[in-house]
């Protein structure tokens, strides 16, 4: 899979190529794409540049690739392209980066890599002004001003910005799952979950804070754990207006406005948010536990609760902290754990406005 990843990428970005000689081809008068060429070369040789060059150009309208690889089929306009492809197959990555080691099939990926340690984005949105390392990104970024999802998963409906993305969401309804830790087994069904995976083996950090120095494994943790520092609250409530640091912060705000459609119980006055849980809360007063586990007898009112409980007796643990790797039982739970990671205090004390992790600290002492 990845190795056709890589051909694809190769004959786009040929394609590209031919795209940007797009010019100068239609009369002897306009210039070859290289003034140097002109300059040093004789008319006849410039001539025979521009014909060379246009015969190469025209296979993009013919469609005809007469280099083909013979070990995938796969084919291509020019020889050269070829060549590159077939480095593919034999492994030879001859472009090194001098600062870190890595190595490239092609060059202009090893250009494309040096951004990273120089910290050049030549690539910026005129909208925004986000910047990027490769103009492929920014396409991309563009998408999400003009909204253009054209990539459709034909079984659901869902739309993406990148074919990329729609191919990685097919395996929500394939069950496949690709890439896998060498280490413990486990499968993901993208390469950057894996990549972050992996730190949990290595206990690598590489995302720091610049203000206190604690370092993190996964980026997004970075980000919410910097506005400890900053103060900011970009959760905005759209009812009143209030803003929050933490999304779940605004989720549990929101209950507030939701109460004023009240689903209430008619046997003990209890309300609730939707008529779900009023549902659930009902099953409390039947007495009613229809959902049993075969092992130990013990009864539950939802079948939620009996899956939660026997993993008690399975020893299973799916869910797994990304940022120190410990697991978890029950959702709830992790997400609860996540905060120690945070600093996340989502329980505010109405009185005193002190933050707490869980509703059950929040207790006021008078």
């Amino acid at each position: 899979m990845v190795l056709k990843e890589e051909s694809q990428e190769l004959n786009e970005t040929e394609e590209k190529y031919q795209n940007d000689k797009h010019y100068d081809f239609k009369t002897e008068e306009k210039s070859v794409s290289c003034s140097q060429t002109e300059k040093t070369s004789s008319p006849k040789k410039a001539k025979k540049s521009r014909s060379t060059n246009l015969n190469v150009h025209m296979k993009t309208h013919t469609e005809e690739n007469p280099y083909t690889c013979k070990l995938c089929g796969k084919s291509y306009t020019r020889n050269g392209s070829l060549k590159t492809h077939m480095k593919i197959h034999t492994g030879e990555k001859p472009y090194t980066c001098k600062l870190c080691g890595k190595s490239y099939t092609r060059n202009v990926d090893l250009k494309t890599h040096m951004r990273t340690h120089t910290g050049e984005r030549p690539f910026i949105c005129v909208q925004c002004g986000k910047s990027f390392i490769q103009k492929k990104l920014l396409n991309v970024h563009m998408k999400a001003h003009t909204g253009e999802k054209p990539y459709t998963c034909k079984l659901c409906g869902k739309s993406c910005t990148r074919n990329g993305d729609l191919k990685t969401h097919m395996r929500t309804h394939t069950g496949e799952r690709p890439f896998i830790c060498i280490q413990c087994g486990k499968s993901f069904t993208q390469k950057k979950s894996l990549n972050v995976h992996i730190r949990i083996h290595t206990g690598e950090k590489p995302f720091t804070c610049p203000q206190c120095g604690k370092s993190f494994r996964i980026k997004d943790i970075l980000q919410t754990h910097i506005r400890s520092h900053t103060g900011e609250n970009p959760f905005t409530c759209d009812k009143c207006g209030k803003c929050f640091r933490y999304k779940e912060n605004l989720n549990y705000h929101m209950t507030i406005h939701l109460r004023e459609k009240r689903f209430n119980c008619h046997q003990c006055e209890r309300s609730f948010t939707d008529t779900n849980h009023l549902k659930n809360h009902v099953i409390t007063h039947i007495g009613e536990k229809p959902f049993m586990c075969h092992h130990c007898g013990k009864s539950f009112l939802r079948e939620g609760s009996l899956k939660d409980h026997m993993r008690i007796h399975t020893g299973e643990k799916p869910f797994t902290c990304e940022q120190c790797g410990k697991s978890f039982r029950v959702k709830g739970n992790l997400k609860f754990h996540m905060r120690v990671h945070t600093g996340d205090r989502p329980y505010k004390c109405l009185q005193c406005e002190k933050s707490f992790k869980s509703q059950s600290s929040m207790k006021h002492k008078d």
